[in-house]
This record gives C-alpha cells, sequence and structure tokens, in this order.
C-alpha cells in the first residue's frame, strides 16, 4: 500500500508539473490574442474554451460503458459494510437487478415407454412393486432462467481463483464509479464556480502581464490551505503547521521574484483583484469537489468535463446579452486567425491541461494541485528569458528556490498524512526549556545554605 501510494503521488506531481509547461504556453498566447491581435475579449475566450468541454460527451458516440449507462442499470450497486451483517462482510457488492427471472411455468414433455421399458433380466415382480412406489408429479414445471446480462455468477464459478479475484476487483471498480446522472449533478454544481474562475484569470491577463498574473494567482495555495482545513477530504488534506510553514515560504518566494521583476515594481497592477478572485474560485472549486468526490475511481472525469461544457453552453449565453448592451465588453466575431488561435488555445490549455490537472489533485492534494500554480511563474521568466531574450537579476533565480522547495516539501508531508516536523521540533524545543529550568531550579536548591535555616531552631 505505502509502494502505491509513493506511485500515485510520484505520478500525481509529474502530470502537475506538465500542466505547468501547458499552462504557461497557454496564458502567453492569450496575452498575444488579448493585445498583439487586438481580440480583448475575457467572457467570450471563455465561453468558447469552456464551450469546448462539450466534445469529451462524443464519447458516447464510441465509448461502449457511457452507453450502456444509457440503455441498462447499473449491474452492481456499492453497499457500505457498516450496514450489512458481521456474516455478509465478505459481499460488499450486490446486484442490482435480480439474477433470476421471473417463473415460467411450462408443461412437461413424457417419453412414451422411456420410462416404463427395464431390462428382461427383471422380473415381472419387481416391475409390478416399482410402479407402485413411483412418485406422480404435475403436469408443469417451474423454469427460471439467468438474464445474459445479469449471469456473472456463472461465469465467477468457471473462473480459476486468481481470475476470480481479479473479475471481482473489477466489479468493485465499476460499483464504485458514480452513475450518469449523478456526474452530471456534480458537473451543473460546479460549472459555475469554474466559469468565474477561468474568467477572471482571463480578464487579468487582458489588463496585466501573464506574469504577474500567475504571481498574483499563488494566493491559490494559502486558500487551499485555509478550505482543506474546513472542508478535508482525507487525512492528507489536514492542516498542520508544517504546511503552513511550506505556504509562507511558497509567498515569500513569490515576493523575491515579484521585486526581482521590473515591471511589478512601483505600481499595483490593474488586474490583481481579478487574479485573487480567480485563485479563490480554483481553490474553492478543487478542495470542494475532492470533498464531494473521494477518488479519481469514482468519477468519469471525461463525462465530467463533458457536462460542465454542456452546462455552460446552455447558462453562460445570456452574459454576451448583458455585457453588449452595458458596454463593459461588446460582441465581435472573431476573424479567421483569432479563432485558429482560441480554439487551439482551448484544445490544448482548456480541455486537455484541465482534466490532466484534476488528475493530479486526485493522485496527490488539493494542496499540491493549487500550489503547482506557483510553479508557473519560474517557468513563465524562463519562457521569457529563452525565447523573449529578456535578462533578470540573480535575485529572481533565489526567489525561485523557495518556491520549489514548498512544492515538494507538501508533496512530501501528503505522503506521511500525520507527519509534522514544524510542530514536533517545536515541542522538543519547550521540552527542552522546560528541563533546563527543572535543572536550574534543583542546582539552586541544591547550593541553598542551610544554616539559617538550622538557627532559627536553636
Amino acid at each position: 500500500m505505502a509502494k502505491l501510494n509513493a506511485h500515485r503521488l510520484l505520478c500525481g506531481t509529474l502530470v502537475l508539473l506538465i500542466v505547468d509547461v501547458i499552462w504557461v504556453a497557454s496564458s502567453e498566447l492569450t496575452e498575444y490574442i488579448f493585445k498583439d491581435e487586438n481580440f480583448s475579449k475575457p467572457f467570450f475566450s471563455t465561453y468558447v474554451k469552456t464551450t469546448m468541454f462539450i466534445l469529451y460527451l462524443f464519447g458516447f458516440l464510441f465509448w461502449k460503458p457511457w452507453q450502456n449507462q444509457c440503455s441498462t442499470k447499473p449491474k452492481y450497486t456499492l453497499v457500505d459494510p457498516v450496514a450489512v451483517e458481521p456474516e455478509e462482510n465478505d459481499n460488499i457488492y450486490v446486484e442490482a437487478e435480480p439474477l433470476l427471472s421471473e417463473s415460467i411455468w411450462i408443461p412437461i414433455k413424457y417419453h412414451d415407454g422411456s420410462g416404463e421399458k427395464s431390462s428382461g433380466n427383471e422380473s415381472d415382480d419387481s416391475i409390478s412393486r416399482q410402479s407402485i412406489k413411483s412418485v406422480h408429479f404435475n403436469q408443469v414445471t417451474e423454469v427460471r432462467h439467468l438474464s445474459e446480462s445479469q449471469a456473472d455468477d456463472a461465469l465467477l464459478a468457471r473462473l480459476s481463483y486468481s481470475a476470480s479475484l481479479r473479475a471481482k476487483e473489477n466489479a468493485l471498480k465499476t460499483a464504485n464509479k458514480l452513475p450518469m446522472l449523478q456526474v452530471a449533478k456534480i458537473a451543473l454544481l460546479f460549472c459555475v464556480m469554474w466559469f468565474l474562475g477561468n474568467l477572471s484569470y482571463q480578464e487579468a491577463l487582458s489588463n496585466t502581464e501573464a506574469g504577474v498574473v500567475n504571481i498574483l494567482s499563488c494566493s491559490s495555495g494559502l486558500f487551499t490551505l485555509i478550505l482543506a482545513s474546513v472542508f478535508p477530504a482525507n487525512n492528507g488534506d489536514r492542516f498542520t503547521l508544517s504546511k503552513f510553514l511550506a505556504v509562507v515560504v511558497s509567498i515569500v518566494g513569490v515576493i523575491i521574484v515579484s521585486n526581482a521583476d521590473k515591471g511589478v515594481q512601483n505600481y499595483f497592477p490593474p488586474g490583481a483583484v481579478w487574479s485573487i478572485l480567480g485563485a479563490f474560485f480554483y481553490a474553492s472549486y478543487v478542495v470542494l469537489l475532492r470533498r464531494k468526490v473521494d477518488n479519481e475511481g469514482m468519477l468519469d472525469m471525461p463525462m465530467f468535463f463533458g457536462f460542465v461544457g454542456l452546462f455552460n453552453l446552455v447558462f453562460m449565453w445570456p452574459g454576451f446579452v448583458f455585457l453588449h448592451y452595458t458596454k463593459i465588453e461588446e460582441f465581435q466575431w472573431p476573424s479567421q486567425t483569432q479563432w485558429l488561435l482560441l480554439l487551439c488555445n482551448g484544445l490544448v490549455g482548456t480541455v486537455l491541461s484541465e482534466i490532466l490537472w484534476l488528475w493530479g489533485c486526485f493522485l496527490t492534494s488539493s494542496l499540491i494541485a493549487t500550489l503547482s500554480v506557483s510553479l508557473t511563474i519560474p517557468l513563465t521568466i524562463f519562457f521569457d528569458i529563452f525565447l523573449k531574450k529578456i535578462d533578470y537579476p540573480l535575485q529572481f533565480f533565489l526567489g525561485t528556490l523557495p518556491m520549489f522547495v514548498s512544492f515538494f516539501a507538501v508533496a512530501l508531508l501528503t505522503h506521511y498524512e500525520n507527519w509534522d516536523p514544524v510542530l514536533l521540533g517545536v515541542k522538543r524545543l519547550v521540552n527542552l526549556c522546560r528541563k533546563s529550568h527543572k535543572v536550574h531550579d534543583i542546582d539552586y536548591e541544591q547550593t541553598e545554605s542551610l544554616i539559617s535555616v538550622n538557627s532559627e531552631y536553636t
């Protein structure tokens, strides 16, 4: 189990690092569309990108398990082992449909002379005695048969022991999977929160440089730490002093990097409020979703994002009317080049990256997923150094070090769920102080003169 958790944590960390690279490229492309292509339409861009999630729903045309959810009931439903009797604890999945069909009564077909003929060695006396003792049945018989789609027990009986264990494990995974309607309900609950978070990020990019936006978006780590302690999904989300210190170290690194960036100094960016709002919505989205869904095996993530795209397509279009007539964002149809850039950015920077990020969140923890956002800052600056040939001082590179350290420190603390080394260090320091104080008192008592005490009694 420990090796499995370590493998999940390593895989999730690598996935989040890949997502960071995609996000940096996407933010630079978004800034290019808004400023160089003169198409500063954050709501339009967010609507198009989010609607592209609907591409995942085409899986209903090709993926048979999704099609089966539309036409048939699930084969298995998960049973709470606590609510089951002790002798039934081994069977923690039950059939959602009856295994046997309804009784059918059919007439019995007798074959003439088949049961009456006997061998020539038997006497007539024995034949007559057998006929007297014979039992007479009804003229109909009851027939019940297994459904072709439900005959799983018959299949398990024919398998070897190891194969049957694997089959039962697959059955448990199927039973643990949320049904289509439940996935749609969860998508409906979180689609608005996700849309507002993405819209805030797009608004920030339209007013501020991508590097500054990514710096301010790192406040999501603090929001996640607070929200995860209030709404914990598992022991890995528990608030500890070590995690708090790691978040503080990450924020210190953000401040150092921001001071190193010449564009951040001496003014308050106009998109700062939007960046902080986006960080809050992203943190709320990932913490509450992780609390709603225990693990990645329960939620079919492509189906979830497909429904998110569908609900945003249906419910968010009135925003165009409101923004157009209030002149906050006048509607404008993009050119062919702008459409191409928007679709490419949405396909890679949203459709692909979001499902990878959510997968990485389930493999690690909500705090690690949000702290990974802070790594987009040095990656963005590295992008500027190698592609835009911008020089940055040594202070920038010193600031990236605590950000990387805090990210991997939280990953390590999440692996050891109940480990809080900072708190243990504080406790040991307090105990040492108490012991030294006690030793000092004992030494003082031993050196105290007893002559004055004895003189009082003489």
